[in-house]
C-alpha cells in the first residue's frame, strides 16, 4: 500500500522508514503542508498522513474523497485540525496518535518552568559574554507554591506529580474529573485561576477551551503569575495576553505553542522577515519562552509516533477494528 505523509522534516522520515521495515509500506514523503493548492499530491492514495499544521475542512474533505481517499492518519494526538464530522459523512475514517509520550510534554513543560523562573536562559547567554553579575537573576522556590493545571489528562496528571514532587500545592481544573488522580484537589476554573502561582494548560481545544485565557481570565489571576502553555495555541488569546504581560499581570508566560503557527513552526525562518506582528511583539518581552511546538520531540515520542501510525494504517489495511478512530 502506498502512503502519501505530508508536512514532513527529515525526522519524520527517519522515524517513519525504519520502523517500516516491519511493515512494508511504500511511504511517498512530501514536505508541503496539504491545502487545497497541494491536493493534487494526494490524488490516487488511499492512505495520507497528516501532521498538526495540516488543517483539513469540509471542502478539501470532498476533494480527497473524490480522489480516492479512505483514510487520513493523524501522526498527533490533536485532531481539531480537521472536520471531522464531514470526514465520516464522506466515509473517510480518521485515526490519530492518543499517547505518544506524555512524559515528554510534562517534562517540557517543567523546563520550561524552571527556565523562566531561574532565568537560565539569561544566565546562559551572560556566561558566554564573562559576565557572572546576578543582577536581574532572582528566582522563586518552587516549594510551597500554588500550581493550577487545567485539564487532568495523561498530561496533566503527570505534571501535577512532578511539580507535587518539588512541593507544590496542586490545584486541579477539569470538566470531567479523575476521582482516582493522586496529586491535588479538583476546584473550579475560577478559584484555580484566583488562586494559583503558577497555571499550566493540558486541555484540547474545542469550541469551549478556545481563548479560554484571554482578558476576563487574567483578570482573575494573582498579580505576577506564571503562565505555561504546551497543549493548543489557540487556548490562549495572545494580545490579550501581551496586554497581561505590559502591564505585569502576567509576569512570566512559556508557550511551546502559538495561535497563528502554522506557517512559521517546523520551519527556518532566519534569512526571512517574520511578518507576524504579534508573535514578534510576544517574543521580545525578557520574561517570555516560547520554543516552537517541540515538548513533543523526544526518540521515545517519535518512535512510538511512527509505530502507532503505521498500526493503524495496518489494521486498516486488513480491515481490523480501528482502536485510535477519531469520531465526532
Amino acid at each position: 500500500m502506498k502512503i502519501a505523509f505530508f508536512s514532513t522534516q527529515k525526522y519524520d522520515k527517519d522515524f517513519f522508514l525504519k520502523e517500516n521495515k516491519k511493515f512494508n509500506f511504500d511511504l511517498i514523503f512530501f514536505e508541503v503542508h496539504l491545502k487545497p493548492d497541494t491536493l493534487e499530491l494526494a490524488k490516487g492514495y488511499q492512505v495520507i498522513c497528516t501532521f498538526v499544521n495540516d488543517k483539513i475542512d469540509q471542502a478539501m474533505l470532498k476533494e480527497l474523497q473524490q480522489n480516492g481517499t479512505k483514510l487520513i492518519a493523524l501522526r498527533c494526538a490533536g485532531f481539531n485540525n480537521i472536520d471531522i464530522k464531514a470526514a465520516k459523512e464522506l466515509g473517510i475514517q480518521v485515526v490519530r496518535v492518543p499517547a505518544y509520550s506524555p512524559y515528554a510534554v510534562a517534562e517540557h513543560t517543567l523546563a520550561l518552568i524552571l527556565t523562566l523562573n531561574r532565568k537560565i536562559h539569561k544566565a546562559y547567554n551572560r556566561v558566554k559574554e564573562s559576565n557572572f553579575s546576578l543582577d536581574g537573576l532572582l528566582g522563586f522556590d518552587l516549594y510551597g507554591k500554588k500550581a493550577g493545571i487545567i485539564g487532568t489528562g495523561k498530561i496533566g496528571k503527570l505534571v501535577a506529580k512532578i511539580l507535587s514532587g518539588f512541593g507544590c500545592e496542586i490545584l486541579l481544573y477539569d470538566p470531567f474529573p479523575d476521582a482516582h488522580l493522586e496529586y491535588g484537589k479538583y476546584y473550579d476554573l475560577k478559584t484555580l485561576l484566583n488562586d494559583s502561582d503558577i497555571i499550566s494548560i493540558h486541555c484540547p481545544l474545542n469550541d469551549k477551551t478556545k481563548h479560554l485565557i484571554n482578558k476576563e481570565s487574567i483578570a482573575l489571576m494573582q498579580e505576577g503569575v506564571m503562565i505555561i502553555n504546551t497543549s493548543r495555541g489557540a487556548i490562549i488569546n495572545t494580545k490579550d495576553v501581551i496586554k497581561g504581560l505590559k502591564s505585569s499581570k502576567i509576569g512570566y508566560l512559556g508557550l511551546d505553542v502559538y495561535e497563528e503557527e502554522e506557517e512559521l513552526f517546523f520551519e527556518d525562518h532566519s534569512e526571512t522577515i517574520v511578518q507576524d506582528d504579534v508573535l514578534m511583539r510576544l517574543i521580545s518581552f525578557p520574561n517570555v519562552i516560547v520554543t516552537s511546538h517541540q515538548a513533543f520531540f523526544t526518540h521515545n515520542a517519535m518512535r512510538n509516533i511512527a509505530v502507532t501510525t503505521l498500526k493503524n494504517i495496518k489494521d486498516f489495511e486488513e480491515n481490523k477494528e480501528l482502536s485510535n478512530l477519531v469520531l465526532p
